[in-house]
């Protein structure tokens, strides 16, 4: 585990309640951070240096409230980690529909945007800030994700790496990390009854194996710590060798 000191950080996490965003959370507490958390369901961490906040981020209305009246905290954010997002089962286009598309790219996408907005011209006033969105396999490939979710993942990374080349000359960092097999409750359905699922994936993957949140959280700790001040607009791949098949 990457060793850095983030007393004086303030971050804002989305996603904190379970599987990488708790890990996240965690970690950056562990490290000395303060840490401005959101998440749809209740946040099961108590720290005097947490701060979590209950919201949907697929309602844009009440996201855009809570934006507006949270200004303040907002301006002090010095790293943004996007971290929020749900699966579509795989879905394939003609078995879905466009509501529940746009519910979809509300949270993988549009939640990401409306705060990466939100933080962005504080960064920039004091040149300097980092952002880190959790992107996917499906960002990069087709075959991780449904149409939706693929279709997400590949938007998130384009906002990413447009965002990285626009303001890389005014001191914000930003990078993007793209998952495959996380032993997280949101892939549960994968390990329910015997497990089958969940054997496959592993077989299939080449390392053989799942990796665990914490695994994705030690690599946010690098993409924020001074060792990789370098590294701009790049997608980390943590997916054990799935997309070199």
């Amino acid at each position: 585990m990457i060793t850095q000191n983030y007393k004086n950080q303030t971050i804002l996490l989305t996603g904190a309640a379970s599987g990488i965003g708790l890990a996240q959370l965690n970690t950056y507490l562990d490290a000395g951070a303060t840490v401005i958390a959101i998440d749809k369901e209740p946040i099961p961490v108590t720290h005097d240096r947490l701060t979590p906040y209950q919201l949907d981020l697929s309602d844009m209305t009440q996201l855009g409230e809570w934006i507006a009246s949270h200004n303040d905290e907002l301006s002090i954010v010095d790293i943004f980690l996007s971290t929020a997002g749900v699966l579509d089962a795989f879905t394939p286009a003609l078995d879905t529909n466009f509501a529940a598309i746009q519910q979809l790219m509300n949270v993988n996408v549009n939640a990401a945007v409306q705060l990466s907005l939100a933080v962005l011209p504080h960064m920039v006033k004091r040149q300097a800030g980092q952002m880190v969105f959790m992107a996917s396999i499906a960002g990069q490939i087709a075959g991780g994700g449904g149409a939706a979710y693929t279709m997400s993942k590949h938007a998130l990374v384009g906002w990413m790496k447009q965002l990285a080349l626009d303001y890389a000359d005014q001191g914000v960092h930003i990078n993007a990390i793209a998952p495959g097999a996380i032993n997280t409750p949101m892939n549960a359905a994968d390990f329910a009854g015997d497990g089958a699922m969940a054997k496959q994936v592993a077989a299939e993957t080449p390392v053989k194996r799942w990796a665990a949140a914490q695994e994705v959280a030690d690599m946010t700790l690098y993409l924020t710590s001074p060792e990789s001040s370098y590294v701009q607009g790049q997608v980390f791949t943590i997916d054990g060798g799935w997309t070199i098949k």
